[in-house]
């Protein structure tokens, strides 16, 4: 009896081992796991944050001599234009004028106006300007947002569609805060 006594004893001891052995390897395996995630992605960010440098780079510095003078101009009161209210605007989601029609556009915006009446304009008006920036963003084909030059110039389309629909200017800058082009 002694004998059959210790033999579930071994292999309680031995499952329990086993147990402890398999959950180190589950958290070794998850910690490598999670390590090489990071890594891997870490490599991927550097790389597209370098895309993006190259990016800003071919816009040329014509744009930012010219935001440069903008920020250096005062208004009439001798503020410096910089300093006005941002509104943020919600992502839209908008088809592109693609032919075959696949490709979508998600675009968020930031936009700075002159003061805070002008603000609350811009919200007061919020369905206006949201109509009319859809009806100007579905117009667009990919080739239409795929440099930089044509981001430029689709915020400059931004600024005059607001202006149209708010009366005068009170829109200083378009800030895109979001995009993406699928």
């Amino acid at each position: 009896m002694a004998i059959e006594g210790e033999a579930p004893a071994k292999s309680k001891k031995k499952l329990i081992i086993i147990a402890g052995i398999s959950v180190l390897l589950l958290a070794v395996l998850g910690a490598g796991g999670f390590f090489g995630y990071k890594w891997w992605m870490g490599k991927k960010a550097a790389a597209g944050g370098d895309n993006a440098t190259e990016q800003k780079a071919e816009g040329g510095h014509g744009e930012q001599k010219a935001e440069a003078k903008d920020e250096k101009k005062g208004d009439k009161n001798g503020a410096v234009s910089g300093a006005g209210e941002l509104v943020s605007i919600p992502p839209f989601l908008v088809n592109l004028a693609d032919p075959q029609g696949r490709r979508y556009l998600k675009l968020a915006l930031d936009v700075e106006v002159r003061d805070k009446s002008a603000a609350d304009e811009l919200n007061k008006n919020m369905p206006k300007i949201k109509d009319s920036l859809l009806l100007l963003l579905s117009s667009k084909t990919y080739e239409d947002l795929a440099s930089i030059e044509n981001k430029i110039l689709l915020k400059k389309e931004i600024v005059e569609r607001m202006t149209l629909v708010l009366g005068e200017q009170k829109v200083m800058r378009v800030y895109i805060t979001e995009i993406v082009i699928q």
